[in-house]
């Protein structure tokens, strides 16, 4: 697996300098053959394709339960160390996920959490439009706001659940935007055949812009 060797490669990278700093690590150790793959803005940290093409991955996970996807790269404890090492990388939150909004009555919009505003909730489709900057796995709608406040640029989140897509996480796919979207722009409805032979389609679609 891909992160079962991290932390020895982590040695290895750390030792290539008695105290490592940005300038000197970069200098030897590559972010992408480190981790192996590529968490830079060019390539929208992690997640190149963005979660409407058929056959996109998420690029991180952020959340409590980093064993459940041991392939991605989990932003919390000495990744994150790492990273903060790489100034054109992609970097952990710096406080912890707010706790997540209480589910608002159906057809009822959730009010404003933590300097964002909703722009649409409880939909059956996701954002698919222009501003695409990145997108991870995360377990709650309030993690997806930290992980907004955390990438620059980022004025917009889309969280829902891709119910048979994403290798049949049940984790919110988080979406991250650097403009506000509306709902008329949520037609993203899955449609993908998955290796299993089952079909993906969007629930639980919550748009927010951040105030």
């Amino acid at each position: 697996m891909r992160f079962a060797t991290l932390f020895t490669a982590t040695t290895l990278a750390l030792g290539a300098a008695a105290s490592p700093t940005p300038d000197t690590l970069t200098a030897t150790v590559d972010l992408t053959s480190l981790f192996g793959i590529d968490l830079t803005s060019s390539n929208h940290y992690g997640a190149p394709n963005p979660p409407w093409v058929h056959g996109a991955n998420p690029g991180w996970y952020y959340g409590n339960d980093p064993f459940k996807y041991p392939e991605l790269p989990c932003l919390i404890g000495i990744i994150c160390k790492i990273l903060d090492l790489f100034p054109y990388a992609l970097h952990c939150p710096k406080q912890p996920p707010p706790p997540p909004p209480n589910n608002p009555p159906p057809n009822n919009p959730p009010p404003p959490i933590d300097g964002y505003t909703p722009t649409f909730s409880n939909l059956t489709g996701a954002i698919q439009a222009d501003g695409f900057l990145t997108f991870g796995l995360v377990d709650t709608v309030g993690d997806c706001m930290t992980m907004c406040d955390s990438v620059s640029g980022c004025t917009f989140i889309n969280a829902y659940h891709d119910v048979n897509g994403k290798g049949g996480s049940t984790q919110l796919t988080c979406s991250l935007f650097n403009a506000c979207h509306n709902a008329t722009e949520a037609d993203n409805r899955g449609g993908q055949s998955q290796p299993d032979g089952s079909i993906d389609f969007i629930t639980d679609s919550d748009g927010f812009c951040k105030s």
